[in-house]
C-alpha cells in the first residue's frame, strides 16, 4: 500500500514504523506547512516527495493517506482527501463533532473508499483478550477506567508558552487527547449508556487538563477519569461477583490480568510493542481496503460514530469549550 502522511509530528512517526514492520507500507510523500519541517521529516523517514500544498499532496501518487494534523485540521483535510479519491485513516479524534463525521462516512461510502479512525484499541491484539477475560467474571457491577499521564509539554506550558495539545483554538485537550481511550472500551464493550455524568478542571489558556465521567448502564457503573497534569500507576480495572479484570494501560492493553474469587492471579497478556499496536492500525486499515464491505469494518464505523457522539455529551456536561 502507497501512502501519503499529513503532520510531521511523533506520532506520524510511530506510525510510518510500525506500518513499515508489520505490512511493509510504502511511504510515499507528506504533507506540511512548511518546508523546513517536510524536508527534515522527509530525510528522517526516508520519504521520497515533500508537499506544501494540500491539493497538489491530494493529487499525489498513492492510495492512502495517514492524517496526523491537530484535531481542528481532521475533518477539512480528510474531506479533501476523500474527494480525492484517497483512502483515509485520521489519528483520534477523528473529528471533532459527530455530524462531521457521519458526513464524511458518508462521503467515503458514496466513493467506495475507506474511512477509519486510528485508535488503537479496536485494532489491538489484546481486545479480544479483554472482552473474553471479563465475560469469565460473572455479573460486572462495575469497572474504572483511567489513563492519566503527565504531559511532556507542560514544562512547556508552564514556561509561558502554548504547546497545540493545550490550545483549544486546535479542538485539543485532556479529554479529546486521553480521555478518549476511556470511552472507546466502554462503549465497545457496553453500549451506549442509560445515563452520563461528567466534569473537567480547566488550564488557564482554556483547555481541560483533567476530567472524570460515569456511564450508567442501568445494572452498572463505568467511571473513568484522565489527566494530562499527572501521572497514573494503578492502572485500570472491571469488577465482577466472580472476579476482578486489570489492566495496566487502557490505551495500549497491555498487562491483562484477571483474578479469581479467590484472588489467584492468571496473566493474559504482557508488553507489546507500541510499533505493533501502530502497526495493527495500519494492517486494519489495509484489510478493510481490501475487504469493505466486512463486518469489523461496519463495526469500527458504527463504534467511531458512537463515540464520537458520546464525547460530544460529556465536553456539553463539562463544558468543554473550543474556540
Amino acid at each position: 500500500m502507497r501512502y501519503g502522511i499529513i503532520g510531521t509530528g511523533w506520532i506520524a512517526e510511530s506510525f510510518i514504523e510500525g506500518a513499515r514492520e508489520i505490512t511493509n507500507a510504502d511511504i510515499v510523500a507528506v504533507y506540511s506547512r512548511t518546508e523546513e519541517k517536510g524536508s527534515a521529516f522527509a530525510e528522517r523517514n526516508k520519504i521520497e516527495k515533500v508537499y506544501t500544498s494540500l491539493e497538489e499532496f491530494s493529487k499525489g501518487d498513492f492510495e492512502a493517506v495517514y492524517i496526523a494534523s491537530p484535531n481542528s485540521f481532521h475533518y477539512e483535510q480528510s474531506k479533501i482527501m476523500l474527494e480525492a479519491g484517497k483512502n483515509v485513516i485520521c489519528e483520534k479524534p477523528i473529528t471533532v463533532e459527530p455530524e462531521e463525521l457521519e458526513e464524511l462516512q458518508t462521503l467515503a461510502a458514496e466513493k467506495n473508499l475507506i474511512y477509519m479512525e486510528a485508535i488503537m484499541y479496536m485494532h489491538n491484539p489484546g481486545r479480544e483478550i479483554f472482552r473474553d477475560a471479563i465475560g469469565k467474571i460473572g455479573k460486572v457491577t462495575s469497572a474504572h477506567f483511567d489513563f492519566s499521564q503527565l504531559s511532556s509539554k507542560y514544562p512547556a506550558y508552564k514556561r509561558g508558552e502554548l504547546p497545540n495539545i493545550f490550545n483549544p483554538k486546535l479542538a485539543t485537550g485532556c479529554l479529546m487527547d486521553l480521555g478518549v481511550y476511556c470511552v472507546y472500551p466502554a462503549v465497545d464493550i457496553w453500549g451506549i449508556p442509560d445515563k452520563l455524568t461528567a466534569t473537567a478542571t480547566f488550564m488557564e489558556s482554556g483547555a481541560d487538563g483533567s476530567g472524570a465521567a460515569s456511564l450508567i448502564y442501568g445494572d452498572k457503573v463505568i467511571t473513568f477519569t484522565y489527566s494530562k497534569l499527572g501521572q497514573d500507576y494503578s492502572g485500570s480495572a472491571v469488577f465482577g461477583d466472580e472476579g476482578t479484570v486489570t489492566v495496566e494501560s487502557i490505551s495500549k492493553l497491555t498487562y491483562i490480568n484477571k483474578y479469581g474469587e479467590n484472588g489467584d492471579k492468571q496473566e493474559l497478556l504482557g508488553d507489546v510493542a507500541k510499533s505493533v499496536l501502530m502497526g495493527n492500525e495500519a494492517k486494519g486499515f489495509e484489510y478493510f481496503i481490501a475487504h469493505p464491505d466486512c463486518e469489523k469494518y461496519a463495526l469500527s464505523s458504527r463504534t467511531a460514530l458512537h463515540v464520537s457522539r458520546l464525547m460530544k455529551e460529556i465536553r456539553t456536561l463539562a463544558d468543554i469549550k473550543f474556540e
